[in-house]
């Protein structure tokens, strides 16, 4: 059994349910430490973070990633429980195995690999790790930064290990992410009984043009990093579930993921300028995830684009799509950031899996990349 394997297996043991570490964090240190790394506990809340570090000299070069995970789901519909890591087939079954504690394995194997063969190596090596990624993500990486940038400790490159590759491992790599802006409609009526609704006023009948104007505006059209912004509803919840009853209220839950074409700001303006055109009863609550960001290319992606092709063959593909990560905390300091880990085809779906061979491949690509930017 590969070193890799060996310890995503560990990994997956552990429960860490979203805000839980459930002991992930001490074993990765605890491993880190035997190379030299030392560690800082850095907790917010209920959320574990820790910082590692190896090295005082710039540049700092940081791991970045999550030890928690989502939920399993319903457990009867799972091959095996999703806390038992489990192989079949060559694939690594569990929850967390591909998002991402595969990646969090490979970039320690990674380390390992890397110092035994150059323990004198130029600038530094850092692990930024939380558990709380998959939930709120308020008391996480966002926090280790803001704590990072007061003592003026800064990255010069970090590589998160989201899952972003397609169908092989490196075949697709982020340099951006659209930005994240999330908003809670409530629209209040007159409840009252539907065979008289001239003495009621329905305020989902009052949203309905509302929506299909939301639905089918062209916010942007995007540019040749970012695909057009999106407006997605989310959740609708109106009634009291009967037939007879015309609701008071109505409640309706979006999202929009935006390019750099347009700000939160101008969003949030038309979205209101929208509402207030229909006379409506409202009340609205905006929520910011995250703004887009985008890695420029430069030293990073040129030599995560070496690293790829060099241990897979692959040419890989640099794009902002999908969803939010850590990433968005991280690159407004300055730092170079990307995203690579393993195939997402099964991330946060039932039976999460990693194909075994790709763990190891991964690790060598991680290794690679620290021996590009960090040996002359």
């Amino acid at each position: 059994m590969s070193a890799t394997l060996e310890l995503a297996k560990k990994l997956i043991a552990c429960a860490s349910i979203t805000p839980q570490d459930a002991g992930c964090q001490p074993l990765l240190a605890e491993r880190l430490k035997a190379l030299g790394f030392r560690g800082e506990r850095l907790p917010f809340g209920e959320v574990e973070n820790i910082w590692l570090r190896r090295g005082q000299k710039p540049p700092l070069f940081v791991f970045a990633g999550h030890t928690d995970v989502v939920p399993p789901g319903p457990a009867e519909q799972w091959l095996s429980d999703p806390f038992t890591p489990e192989l079949r087939d060559e694939m690594l079954y569990g929850r967390g195995a591909a998002d991402m504690k595969g990646s969090l394995a490979a970039m320690v194997t990674a380390s390992e690999r890397f110092i035994s063969a150059h323990p004198d190596h130029l600038g530094s090596i850092a692990f930024l790790l939380t558990s709380d990624e998959e939930g709120r993500a308020v008391n996480g990486t966002v926090k280790v930064v803001e704590t990072l940038e007061a003592r003026g400790e800064k990255i010069d490159y970090c590589l998160v290990g989201e899952p972003t590759s397609r169908e092989r491992v490196g075949d697709m790599v982020k340099n951006g992410r659209r930005g994240s802006l999330s908003g809670r409609l409530l629209v209040r009526g007159t409840q009252g009984h539907v065979a008289y609704p001239h003495l009621a006023d329905n305020p989902i009948h009052s949203l309905a043009p509302v929506l299909v104007t939301l639905c089918t505006k062209e916010w942007d059209r995007g540019n040749e990093d970012f695909p057009p912004t999106t407006f997605q509803v989310s959740n609708i919840h109106g009634g009291t579930g009967a037939t007879n009853v015309i609701p008071g209220e109505v409640e309706v839950l979006f999202n929009f993921r935006y390019s750099t074409e347009v700000t939160h700001q101008q969003l949030q303006q038309q979205v209101e300028a929208i509402l207030s055109q229909q006379n409506l009863n409202y009340e609205l609550e905006w929520t910011l995830s995250g703004k887009p960001f985008r890695t420029a290319p430069g030293n990073l992606m040129t030599a995560v684009s070496q690293a790829i092709g060099d241990i897979t063959g692959l040419e890989t593909e640099f794009s902002t799509t999908g969803g939010t990560s850590d990433g968005r905390f991280i690159a407004p300091t300055g730092a170079q950031v990307v995203e690579l880990g393993p195939v997402n085809a099964t991330i946060h779906k039932v039976n999460e899996c990693v194909a075994v061979a790709d763990l190891e491949k991964l690790s060598q690509v991680y290794s690679r990349l620290l021996e590009i930017l960090l040996t002359e």
